[in-house]
Order: structure tokens, then sequence, then C-alpha cells
């Protein structure tokens, strides 16, 4: 028996490809000519990326075809080449990024992912190249807070990888899953599917060059701060808290998540959100509501400085809502407060950076 290309090729056409809903040749997954020498044939295909859930079995089911369409007595090699390069490393990701900040908090509904996001727009407006992650991947907030939820990431060719587009607004670079999933639908996702989700908005994401890089983190303390923190060396974090002492009480578990020995992840200082309230008919009139000063008292005694107390302001809530950050306006008072916790934020960075070795990416033994 006779080998010759046109007979394998043939052989390859049977096989359907799940990925593109046709078969190898039409997908343009051969690379080359088939090489014939005897009985042995050599092909090598090609896919979009090492990660393809398809690799295998199309393997398998392309030399099943060589046999039955060609001959059981034809040895088969198949090698494989893939389109797109690679994902790097860890500790080798985000090379363009000078600085990783985490906002934590150790409850939720204390405004953490409102700080998020009028810092990074703070920041912007400070001149700084600025990217916002919404880490939270049951309860993504960003999209609404910077009115983008109806937008959808494109992918962008680079270096030979498919990279996301990031959403611009306000100067801020975005992405949350809350771009990828259904807004009415709860997120019915185990552990592992949130961390791989979270790893791809990390790795696969070009942020390109940015001076800080906004981790807008889930409360508590969680896989998704695990995930964080084994894939990214964070410069640094800021806990958010109300002055409640409920709140106070979570919080000082977050700032011994980071204070670990394992972790070692430095502390930027506190932010007390809520911590009066000032009715707009009465401008001198302070109410605590939820305490006063236990933030500021917490950061005291943690040896940490308090970087801002921000009062409790409609406008805040209803720019949220309305998908227009506070931050925006740098005429109002909260749009002042704001901009003076990035200034805050700023300098409280560089003094750590000059004091302080890089931060290293947790084990994951």
């Amino acid at each position: 028996m006779t080998l010759y290309p046109k007979l394998i090729t043939d052989a390859l056409a049977t096989v359907m490809y799940p990925g593109t809903k046709k078969n190898l040749i039409e997908s343009e997954m051969l690379a080359d000519q088939p090489s014939i020498d005897g009985m042995k044939v050599r092909i090598v295909l090609v896919f979009p990326r090492e990660t393809d859930p398809f690799l295998k079995s199309t393997l398998k089911a392309a030399e099943a075809a060589i046999h039955y369409h060609v001959g059981k007595d034809v040895e088969v090699e198949i090698t494989t080449e893939f389109r797109s390069k690679p994902r790097p490393e860890v500790g080798k990701l985000l090379p363009q990024v000078k600085n990783i900040v985490a906002v934590s908090s150790g409850k939720g509904g204390v405004g953490k992912s409102t700080v998020s996001a009028n810092l990074a727009v703070a920041l912007a407006k400070l001149g700084y190249r600025v990217g916002l992650l919404d880490t939270d991947i049951f309860g993504p907030s960003v999209p609404k807070m910077f009115g983008v939820e109806s937008e959808r990431p494109c992918a962008v060719e680079k270096d030979g990888r498919q990279l996301i587009e990031p959403i611009e607004k306000y100067g801020v670079k975005l992405l949350s899953i809350g771009f990828f999933v259904n807004p009415d639908t709860a997120t019915l996702w185990r552990g592992g599917m949130a961390t791989s989700a979270l790893k791809q908005l990390i790795a696969d994401a070009d942020w390109g060059e940015l001076d800080y890089f906004i981790l807008d983190t889930p409360p508590g303390t969680s896989d998704i701060h695990l995930t964080l923190l084994q894939t990214l060396a964070i410069t640094g974090a800021i806990i958010v808290s109300t002055p409640q002492q409920v709140a106070l009480a979570d919080a000082r578990k977050g700032i011994d998540m980071y204070r670990n020995e394992k972790v070692n992840v430095p502390l930027l200082g506190l932010v007390e959100n809520m911590a009066w309230f000032t009715p707009a008919e009465l401008p001198e009139n302070k109410y605590y509501i939820f305490g006063k000063d236990g933030c500021k008292n917490l950061a005291k005694d943690m040896g940490l400085p308090l970087l801002a107390q921000l009062p409790v302001v409609q406008s805040v809530c209803e720019n949220g809502d309305a998908g227009k950050p506070s931050a925006a306006d740098s005429d109002t008072v909260m749009g002042q407060a704001f901009l003076s916790l990035a200034q805050s934020v700023v300098t409280v960075v560089n003094k750590r950076n000059r004091e302080m070795p890089k931060t290293k990416i947790v084990g994951t033994h």
C-alpha cells in the first residue's frame, strides 16, 4: 500500500473540531502537508491555545480517522502547535504595573466598592494611569458604579496572544466579571470556577502601563483573597470600615490576614467610611450615626495611618447608582474628599516603596 498526502487530508476532513464546528481542514488546523515515510505519517495540528478543552479528544479522533480511512497499519505521529502564546507564569504577570493596591473590608456593606471606584477616579484625575479590577466574582458592582453595565469587552491580539481589552471610563481601565454574566442572575459557581475566572481577568487582559492597579476585593477573607495573594505581588492593602464596633471587629480580621507571616502584605492605612452625617440644611452639624472615631481609634491601636474619614452623603450613593462616581466632579465636597484620599494613598505608597522591599507572592503550600 502506498501512502500519499491526499489520503491523509481526506481522512482528517472527516474529523469535526468542536471549537469551530467545522472539520480540521476547513478549520485550517493542519499546519503543513503530511510528512510520509513508508507507513509512517507525521502531521502537525494547530490549536488556538494550549488550554484548548478539545485538544486531547481531537488528537484521538484524528489518529482514529487515519486508521479507519487509510489503514490500521499506518503509524501516526501528531505534534501540536498553538496560535496563542501561553500565559506568562505567576511572578511575571503585569510587568508594566508599578503599584497594586488591594482595597479590603472585613464585612460587606461598609462602602468598600464605593471607596475603590472613587479612589481610582481620583487617582486618574491626579494624572496617574489607573486600572480597577472588580474581584468580587459573586457580587460585582463596578459596571453599575461606572455606568457601563451594557458594555462588553473586546478581544485584542497582542504579542501572539488573545487578550481582553478593559473598558475605559473616567480615565480608568475597568474589568469585572459583571461584564460577562447576566446582571439579573445569581452567579452560582464553585470556588475553582471563580478563581479561574479571576485569573483570566488578571493574566489574559491588556492592562498595559499602569501607575496604580486597584483591586476591589470581596468582603471577608476567602478563596478570592488567597488567589490574589498567590497571583500578584500586592504593594499594599487599604482597609475600609465604618466606625461601628461590629464592622471594626471584622476590620481587625482583614488587618490580621494581610499581617499574617505567610502573607506579609504591607497595610497602607485605614479609611473610615460613613464617619458622620451632615444634613444639607444644617452644614455645621455632625451626627455620628455609627459611633464616633471608631476607625480612627483602631488605626491608632494598630499603628496604621488613617487615610480619610468620609461622611455619609446622599449624593455619593446616588452618583454610584447613576454610574457617575463622586470623584469625577472635583468641585463638590465629596469630590475634594476623594482627591484628598488619593493624595494620601500616593504618599503612603511612595513611603512604603522607599522603606520596604517588594512584596513576595504567597506560596501555594
